[in-house]
C-alpha cells in the first residue's frame, strides 16, 4: 500500500466520530468492479460524492459485540490489524471492543444501504482516515475491503443516494477525470491502493500496514483527480 502517515493530527473542538466504509468488490474480465453510491446533493456531508456504502458507528454496534454476535477471534485478528490506526490510541483493553464496533458498523452498514447481509469475515480491514481539522463534521472512518460471492447481489436502498451501481475502477476514474463525477480524496486513494495490487485474491492477502491518514484539510474534500499524480508517485 502506498498510504501512508501524512501529518500529526491537530487539536480540534469539533467532535470525531467514528465510522465505517466498505469497498464491495467483485471479479470482471482480468480485473473487478467496485460497487459504489452516488450522494444526493442536498446531504450535509460528501453531498454529490461518489461513496462506497458505509456509515457511522452507533450504540447497536456496541451491542452486536457485547453481545458476542461476532466471532472472538476475527475480533482479535482485526485488532492486529488496526494496531497501527486511530484504534491504537485507545487503552490496550478497549482495542478489540473498538475493532469488533467498527465491524458491527461495516456489516450493518451494507446491510441497511444494500439489503446484503456479508459473514463477518468477508470483511477485512484495508485503511483508516481521519477528516481534517475545521470541518463541520469529522470522521474516523475504518475502509473494509469486501469480495462477494456468487449470488451475493447488493440493491439500491439508501435514501442518501441517487443511484448505487457497479463499474470498473478505470471507468469510474475517467468519469472523474471527464468531469462527470466527484470523489472525495479518500475514496479515491483507497480505491488507488487496490487498483495497484491488481486481483481481488491479492488485495484481500495483503498484510500492509494500516497507517492513520491525516490529510491536507485544503485538499481531501476536492473532487479534482489525484489519479495521475497517484500513479507518478508510483513509477
Amino acid at each position: 500500500m502506498s498510504t501512508e502517515h501524512l501529518s500529526d493530527p491537530p487539536q480540534s473542538e469539533v467532535p470525531v466520530r467514528q465510522a465505517a466504509s466498505v469497498l464491495l468488490l467483485r471479479p470482471a474480465g482480468t480485473g473487478f468492479e467496485v460497487f459504489v453510491q452516488h450522494r444526493v446533493n442536498t446531504m450535509d456531508f460528501a453531498a454529490g460524492m461518489v461513496v462506497y456504502p458505509g456509515g457511522r458507528v452507533d450504540p447497536q454496534d456496541a451491542t452486536t459485540v457485547a453481545n458476542g454476535e461476532l466471532p472472538e477471534d476475527l475480533i482479535m485478528a482485526q485488532a492486529q490489524r488496526w494496531a497501527t490506526s486511530s484504534i491504537a490510541a485507545a487503552p490496550a483493553e478497549q482495542r478489540a471492543r473498538k475493532a469488533g464496533m467498527v465491524l458491527a458498523a461495516a456489516r450493518r452498514e451494507v446491510f441497511e444501504e444494500t439489503g446484503l447481509l456479508l459473514d463477518p469475515e468477508q470483511l477485512h480491514p484495508w485503511a483508516n482516515w481521519v477528516t481534517p481539522v475545521k470541518f463541520p463534521k469529522r470522521f474516523d472512518t475504518y475502509f473494509f475491503i469486501a469480495a462477494l460471492r456468487e449470488g451475493q447481489e447488493p440493491a439500491h436502498q439508501t435514501t442518501e443516494a441517487v443511484i448505487s451501481r457497479w463499474v470498473s475502477p478505470e471507468a469510474l476514474f475517467a468519469s472523474l477525470e471527464r468531469g462527470e463525477i466527484k470523489m472525495m480524496r479518500p475514496t479515491q486513494r483507497t480505491l488507488l491502493d487496490a487498483m495497484a495490487l491488481g486481483s481481488i485474491d491479492r488485495i484481500i492477502a495483503s498484510q500492509h500496514e494500516i497507517l492513520t491518514v491525516h490529510p491536507d484539510g485544503t485538499d481531501t474534500s476536492s473532487a479534482t483527480p489525484v489519479r495521475d499524480s497517484e500513479l507518478r508517485e508510483r513509477a
